[in-house]
């Protein structure tokens, strides 16, 4: 018998245990796709849509085909905006949480730094606005 086991089975008995988890990743998939990071939005909800509604009763829910959802929350998947509302108000309406999206001020990236030359003066950008003079 194996000390360990799988990961994605350890994750999706967390979520049907903990509801606060299964809120935090819920909220975490619309972060991350709004962040630019759809891949690793999509298998979050995919490993949500497994232990909660599974994949047909989403399909039962937004009225598509199961192999669909199935291949739209895959690594490689391209969901429509249409198909990924859809997913999400299933998953919002089965956790019983309503989303909202804010704008907040982005953390700056010490390394991320653009150097402009001006004679012998540089001035040090970084991608938040700040800026040093440096000889």
């Amino acid at each position: 018998m194996p000390l360990t086991r799988d990961f994605r089975e350890t994750v999706v008995e967390r979520i049907r245990e903990d509801p606060a988890f299964a809120k935090a990743l819920l909220d975490e998939a619309a972060t991350l796709f709004l962040n630019g990071e759809p891949e690793t939005a999509r298998l979050i909800l995919r490993d949500l849509v497994n232990a909660t509604v599974g994949f047909e009763g989403l399909a039962a829910m937004t009225a598509r085909p199961s192999k669909s959802l199935h291949r739209m929350l895959s690594k490689s998947g391209n969901p429509t905006m249409d198909n990924l509302a859809a997913i999400f108000e299933a998953l919002r309406k089965k956790l019983r949480v309503e989303l909202k999206a804010r704008a907040v001020k982005a953390a700056c990236p010490g390394r991320w730094r653009r150097r402009a030359r001006r004679s012998a003066v540089a001035t040090t950008s970084t991608l938040c606005g700040s800026s040093r003079r440096v000889r």
